[in-house]
């Protein structure tokens, strides 16, 4: 076995033309962090964060053509490094090649709307264990879920609820984190999203998310594990107002059913607005394509909003 196939890792993010026709990469320190957490935990050769995102930037600086100017598109920017051992055997790689894929992309979803899809929550199949990999961003965690994939598309699903535990704990949605917006048990409104246990990826989205919730300050925001049964009695209940997953992809994607043990759950996302789901993709965008300091970054003026408060 050649050790150059025991060491890969990948990050995902994009870039944004603004209508002042200014490139932003968004928040790309995070996926930079989390790319030095991967080769490390990989036994990589370690790199340079600071240099590897000034490298990235002249990149996209050079390639800036080829970013949409479109307020729906981007640029997406995949950063790799696999492990090129000149031996053979299962040992630490002492070299590595580094390099970065840019692609043009067009919107996740056509226009304004938002399309709802349906997942598969089956307990037989588990993405990721504690103690395992399943907080790094390997290729390790990606190959194996194909075919649970293909097999939520037999079943009439367009993406996996990944279940573990012998309380069925909601973990991921294909590969986006997973956030549910109800009144709790408590009568409290609140927006929940599984904490960052060891067996979650840290999303750059999600944690986008959980920070703009935090400022509006206008629900509680919680990490917590969350259980199939708990979900099943809020449905009955009618507490569950949104259910949705983040991703550097789509950005938030809403749920609109969940076929768990034989039973096909409808999750009243849509009949809900989306409100959620719509206001986070719009503060999102703003960011995104506007620039978070108003007129000097992209020609928003007016009073503060809460993106503004936060290291964008």
């Amino acid at each position: 076995m050649a050790a150059a196939a025991l060491g890969q890792l990948f990050e995902g993010m994009k870039a944004f033309k603004g209508s002042d026709q200014q490139v932003r990469l968004f928040r790309p320190w995070l996926n930079m962090d989390r790319m030095l957490r991967s080769a490390l935990r990989l036994c990589l050769p370690s790199f340079d964060k600071v240099e590897l995102l000034e490298c990235i930037r002249r990149l996209v600086e050079v390639d800036k053509d080829w970013v949409p100017n479109d307020a729906n598109a981007s640029l997406y920017v995949r950063p790799v490094i696999i492990g090129n051992e000149p031996s053979l055997g299962v040992t630490r790689s002492s070299r590595a090649l580094l390099f970065v894929i840019l692609c043009p992309v067009s919107a996740y979803f056509p226009g304004d709307a938002v399309d709802p899809v349906s997942l598969l929550a089956d307990p037989t199949f588990i993405r990721a264990w504690v103690g395992g990999v399943g907080d790094y961003k390997v290729g390790g965690n990606y190959g194996p879920t194909v075919m649970v994939q293909e097999e939520a598309r037999k079943r009439g699903c367009e993406q996996v609820l990944w279940l573990y535990g012998p309380d069925h704990q909601l973990t991921e949605v294909g590969t986006m984190n997973i956030f549910i917006y109800w009144t709790y048990e408590d009568g409290v409104l609140e927006l929940v999203t599984p904490s960052l246990d060891g067996i979650i990826l840290p999303g750059v989205v999600r944690q986008s998310l959980l920070d703009l919730a935090r400022t509006w300050g206008e629900f509680r925001v919680v990490e917590r594990k969350i259980t199939m049964k708990e979900l099943l009695q809020a449905l009955e209940e009618g507490r569950v107002r949104e259910v949705f997953g983040s991703g550097t992809a789509c950005q938030v994607c809403p749920v609109h059913q969940i076929v768990y043990q034989g039973k096909h759950l409808h999750i009243p996302t849509m009949e809900n607005g989306p409100e959620l789901i719509h206001r986070f993709l719009k503060e999102l965008r703003a960011i995104q394509v506007k620039g978070p300091l108003g007129n000097g970054l992209g020609g928003r003026s007016g009073k503060v909003t809460s993106h503004e408060l936060l290291d964008w």
